[in-house]
């Protein structure tokens, strides 16, 4: 039988300690990316909504600003806040481990990221005037790379919905009843937003933004809790 001298015995601990503050600030990088990928895109989205000649986001939405001389600031809004979400869910699979929603609601924010990098990478046609110079009936023949976008964004904004409401149970579950309603107010927003804009009602584009920016960011505000707990 092999006793363990207490240098051993201390050293032991040590190393363990140190794994796990090494897990603890790998998984606060990881939650971190999920904390800046939603107001980046955002922001550059909803300043270019403001600023970008011919640009209304009432009859536009906010994929439109991928056509034009500056779409590439958009594709890159896509491409890399789909990425840092996508990266930023791996934090959120570690942090929640083994409490309700704690599998799911990564998954759907992964999905949603990935999403993101397909809409970035597929840019739907100019639509109603935008960028200037493009015809302002809508064309009746989509391209390809079009309807790759739409499906893409379905896929985003259904993960997008079905994470907020995951999130809503597992707050819901942890008694954490405030969270937990602003977790389904925000899936309820891009429900509704995406529904009304889907059913052509009037400035649908806009109460689509609302409804995207809303469940965006409060995923965001759901990484940045969890990594504050870390």
């Amino acid at each position: 039988m092999t006793t363990q001298t207490p240098t051993a015995t201390v050293s032991s601990a040590i190393r363990s300690s140190s794994a796990i503050r090494s897990s603890s600030t790998t998984t606060r990088s990881l939650l971190t990316c999920a904390v800046v990928a939603s107001p980046l895109w955002a922001l550059v989205s909803l300043t270019q909504a403001a600023t970008r000649e011919g640009f209304d986001i009432t009859r536009h939405p906010l994929s439109a600003l991928s056509n034009g001389s500056l779409g590439w600031l958009q594709i890159t809004a896509f491409l890399l806040a789909g990425a840092l979400l996508a990266i930023g869910a791996t934090g959120l699979r570690r942090a929640l481990r083994g409490t309700p929603g704690g599998t799911w609601a990564p998954r759907l924010v992964r999905i949603a990221g990935l999403g993101m990098i397909a809409a970035g990478a597929f840019v739907m046609d100019p639509i109603d005037g935008f960028p200037v110079g493009a015809p302002a009936a809508e064309v009746a023949t989509l391209t390809w790379h079009s309807y790759a976008h739409f499906a893409a964004g379905s896929v985003t904004f259904t993960s997008l919905i079905a994470a907020c409401y995951v999130l809503g149970r597992h707050f819901g579950r942890a008694g954490n009843r405030r969270y937990a309603i602003a977790s389904r107010a925000a899936g309820t927003a891009l429900l509704i937003g995406n529904g009304w804009a889907m059913g052509g009602g009037p400035a649908g584009t806009l109460t689509l933004a609302v409804g995207a920016v809303t469940a965006m960011l409060w995923i965001s505000a759901v990484a940045y809790r969890t990594r504050r707990g870390v």
